[in-house]
Parts: structure tokens; C-alpha cells; sequence
């Protein structure tokens, strides 16, 4: 039953998204959607505090009497943001069996140096490195990061050599 009130909180926030955001906020047909367990607006504050042309667009969250009950009272129910103009959305959920995995990661072309190396260190601040940063046969510039909420991050400064 559990699992089921969860699936159903899922679609309500994809759907409530979906139909309350027009064609002009949303021009992209496919959009990253990421759920967390409790963190997500920490993680989204984080993440827009980091990049460029990023914002939170709107965060709804959950009251007493919705899924979950009142352990999810105050948590996000569902959040649209951007990193670097592109859109996100996000939810807090509970009780699923799975988690975020580094088989999906971000991938950023940082324009600098400088905006890779703040990055890495940033993002690494309770994460662990899947990649060091440093000098790879197919970047000039590139790191693997695992943050703190679970994401996975490839940051790139540089041309790929990808050929």
C-alpha cells in the first residue's frame, strides 16, 4: 500500500508540473527529474548557488494531510529550477528501495578553469571522486564527482577528444 500512495505522489507531482507550467517555460521535450529523500531543497539551494543563469522557479511542499503524512510535512512535493538555463525538476520521497546511481551523471562544460576547479571542490564538500581532477587522454581539464545528495557530476573544461 505504501509503495502504491508513493507511485501515486510521483505522478501527482509529474502531472501537477507538467500542467501548470506553459509551452514557454518548458520548450525542452525531456527534462531531468530528480528525487530525493528529504534533501531536496538543500540540494536545489546548493546546486543554483553554484551556476550561472540558475534560479528556482517555484518549490511547492507537502502539507500534513498529503502522502506521506506529517514525516513529509515541510518537504518538497515537487520543484522546477534551472543550472545554466537549463531546467530540472525535483521531489522528496519516501520509503522507496533505491537511490541515485553514478550510471547517470551531469555532464558540465565549464567555460574556465576556474569554474571547474570551484565546482570539483564545491561539489566534492561531503561527496567522494569517482574521477580526480586532472588531465585525461580525452579532456584537457576533467573530474567525477559524487555529491554529497547522491548526484553525479562529470565536469569537462576543455575540448573532448571523444573520436
Amino acid at each position: 500500500m505504501r509503495t502504491l500512495s508513493l507511485l501515486a505522489a510521483f505522478l501527482f507531482a509529474v502531472i501537477t508540473l507538467t500542467q501548470s507550467v506553459n509551452a514557454q517555460d518548458r520548450n525542452q521535450k525531456i527534462t531531468t527529474f530528480l528525487m530525493f529523500e528529504g534533501q531536496a531543497e538543500e540540494a536545489i539551494t546548493f546546486y543554483t548557488s553554484l551556476f550561472d543563469d540558475s534560479e528556482i522557479v517555484r518549490i511547492t511542499k507537502h502539507g500534513p494531510d498529503g502522502p506521506g503524512g506529517t514525516e513529509a510535512e515541510g518537504t518538497v512535493e515537487h520543484a522546477l529550477f534551472t543550472l545554466k538555463g537549463q531546467p530540472y525538476m525535483a521531489i522528496d520521497s519516501f520509503g522507496h528501495q533505491f537511490t541515485f546511481t553514478p550510471a547517470i551523471s551531469l555532464f558540465v562544460d565549464c567555460d574556465s578553469e576556474e569554474e571547474i576547479e570551484m565546482l570539483y571542490e564545491k561539489l566534492m564538500e561531503g561527496g567522494t571522486a569517482l574521477m580526480p581532477l586532472g588531465e585525461y587522454g580525452f579532456s584537457e581539464k576533467f573530474g567525477w564527482v559524487q555529491d554529497r545528495f547522491g548526484i553525479s557530476w562529470q565536469l569537462n573544461y576543455g575540448s573532448l577528444n571523444i573520436e
